[in-house]
């Protein structure tokens, strides 16, 4: 199913690429682009997530440099049944992560180093375990496609005016197909970016809190990376927005509703779906079960109650306690 989803998407995509085409250069504008999206297609597939990665200045770590943050992945892919994916740290003050890759084998996952540095243990995991949902989803190829494609279509809508409304382009429409080409292809590609973009999160939020077992860990770790994409701005990020749909939560300045120009669904609507989930499974802090005291014979004290058990450390899939230290995650 997600293979046909993927076909049909990149058919989409290579249609939107020919109709900018033909606006902007009639038939044989229709067929340079029919050329260059196929080209896009190759290059998405074999290349796009290096091409995302470098974009962010993303630089890969290993169980050496970031012991902690790479054990937390190297568990959750475990406990997922996934391959080992490569790991990566973009040294970026606001929290947020992604992953990318072409399929599971050839997967890589990265957080910034805000997120390490703001968020718990258990926080880290929970967002880990959202990425690799993306990843067993096989989401990452489509989001990175949808990436590549959105902007070379805005790209092509941007260089619209330069190129067409010549005469002997054979463009029917002239300089209004150039001009309905600069306007209707952003938003073509924007609103591609967003009907791929904001099922899938719901969808990986629900599996990545599978994946961890706390929904309410990863509800805990979305409020503070959407207080933190607020205030704190991400350069990479803004000269490249068509990536913005690839983050757990939206880079950008600007967009913060679940509303139709939104590329990713309400925080509140996920953290909402979350802590129902979490009610759903029982999730949350165990609570002491209260026992009515037995009433004494009249005249006798009750004997001394036996000393309580010491409390069992409960076993966590990090292989480390949650309550050490945690940070600087190097």
């Amino acid at each position: 199913m997600n293979t046909i989803r993927t076909a049909m998407l990149l058919a989409a995509m290579t249609a939107l690429f020919m109709g900018v085409g033909f606006l902007i250069g009639g038939s044989g504008g229709m067929m340079i682009a029919l050329v260059i999206a196929a080209g896009t297609n190759l290059f998405s597939y074999w290349n796009a997530d290096k091409m995302v990665l470098s974009m962010n200045h993303a630089v890969e770590v290993d169980e050496k440099n970031a012991p902690e943050y790479y054990a937390i992945v190297q568990a959750l892919a475990k406990q997922a049944g996934l391959p080992m994916p490569r790991t990566y740290l973009i040294d970026s003050p606001q929290p947020n992560a992604f992953a990318t890759g072409r399929n599971p084998r050839n997967a890589a996952v990265a957080a910034s180093t805000g997120l390490l540095q703001r968020l718990t243990h258990e926080e880290v995991a929970a967002v880990m375990a959202h990425e690799l949902a993306h990843v067993q989803h096989r989401d990452t190829l489509t989001m990175t496609i949808v990436a590549t494609f959105a902007g070379a279509i805005s790209m092509l809508g941007s260089f619209a005016f330069f190129f067409g409304g010549n005469r002997d382009n054979n463009n029917p429409f002239g300089f209004v197909g150039v001009l309905a080409a600069m306007i209707v292809a952003p938003f073509a590609a924007m609103i591609v970016q967003m009907a791929v973009s904001r099922t899938r999160e719901y969808e990986a939020d629900r599996r990545g809190a599978e994946i961890c077992g706390h929904p309410l860990w990863l509800a805990s770790a979305l409020d503070k990376i959407a207080r933190g994409a607020e205030r704190i701005p991400n350069p990479d990020a803004e000269r490249n927005p068509a990536m913005a749909h690839l983050f757990i939560i939206n880079p950008l300045h600007g967009e913060r509703m679940d509303s139709l120009f939104s590329t990713h669904p309400s925080t509140d609507n996920r953290i909402a779906a979350l802590q129902a989930m979490a009610q759903q499974i029982g999730d949350g802090a165990p609570r002491a079960t209260q026992r009515q005291a037995p009433t004494p014979p009249q005249g006798k004290p009750l004997p001394p109650e036996p000393p309580a058990e010491p409390a069992r450390p409960t076993s966590n899939p990090w292989g480390r306690n949650p309550t050490g230290p945690r940070g600087p995650w190097s």
